[in-house]
C-alpha cells in the first residue's frame, strides 16, 4: 500500500504569499503605484485575485506588508536581525555616516525607491494605512538614532539638554525631503554633510 502524504496547505499559501509581495513590488516599479491593480497583481502571481482579497483589503495593503518582507528580507541578508542597532564604536560622526551612506544606497536603489514612494503618496490619503507604515517600519529605525544618540549623551559626546528625537531628525529630515523632492542627487558627500552640520549643534557647549 503506497504510503502518501496530503498537501501541505500552509506551504503552499506561503509560496502564493510570496508570489503575490514579488508581483507587487515588481508592478509598482514597473508601472507605477496608480496603474497597479488588484487583478494585475493576481496575474502576475498566478493566484486568483479571491486568494489575495482574503489576505488584504486592498492593493496598499498588499505593497505595504511586501515592502515590511522585503526590508526584513534585506536585514537578513546583510546578516542582521530585527534588533539591529546603529553601530557604537565610540566615534559618533563614523557610526552616523556609516547608517546614513546606508540609508543613501537604499533610497537609490529603485527596488526600495518606488514602493516607498507609493505608500508615503498612500499613507498621506490613508491614515490607517499611514499609521501602520509609521509603526512597523518607520518608528523602529528612528528609535535606532534616538538610542546611538542617548548613548553619546551618556558618554559626553552630546549636549545632555538635547532632545534626542529633534536631533536625529536633523539628520534624516534633510535626508528625506531631498530624496521626497528629488532636488538634487542623494549622496554619500551630502550624507556626510548632514552629519557634520548636525554634531556642530549637538556637541556639548562649554
Amino acid at each position: 500500500m503506497s504510503d502518501t502524504k496530503a498537501p501541505d496547505a500552509s506551504r503552499r499559501s506561503e509560496r502564493s504569499r510570496r508570489a503575490i509581495f514579488d508581483a507587487a513590488l515588481a508592478l509598482v516599479s514597473e508601472t507605477g503605484y496608480a496603474k497597479t491593480t488588484i487583478e494585475g497583481i493576481a496575474a502576475r502571481a498566478g493566484v486568483g485575485k479571491q486568494t489575495i482579497y482574503r489576505w488584504w483589503p486592498s492593493k496598499a495593503a498588499v505593497l505595504l506588508d511586501a515592502f515590511l518582507d522585503l526590508a526584513a528580507r534585506a536585514n537578513e541578508a546583510l546578516g542582521g536581525d530585527a534588533d539591529s542597532e546603529i553601530p557604537d564604536t565610540g566615534d559618533l560622526a563614523a557610526d552616523l555616516r556609516y547608517v546614513l551612506r546606508a540609508t543613501v544606497d537604499e533610497m537609490n536603489d529603485p527596488t526600495f525607491d518606488a514602493p516607498t514612494r507609493a505608500l508615503a503618496a498612500e499613507g498621506i490619503v490613508d491614515p490607517e494605512l499611514g499609521a501602520r507604515f509609521t509603526e512597523a517600519l518607520l518608528e523602529p529605525q528612528l528609535q535606532y538614532y534616538a538610542r546611538r544618540i542617548e548613548a553619546a549623551q551618556a558618554a559626553g559626546d552630546v549636549d545632555p539638554g538635547v532632545d534626542p528625537r529633534i536631533a536625529l531628525e536633523l539628520l534624516v529630515g534633510p535626508l528625506h525631503h531631498r530624496w521626497l523632492h528629488r532636488t538634487l542627487p542623494l549622496t554619500h558627500a551630502y550624507a556626510d554633510s548632514l552629519v557634520d552640520l548636525a554634531l556642530r549643534g549637538l556637541v556639548p557647549r562649554a
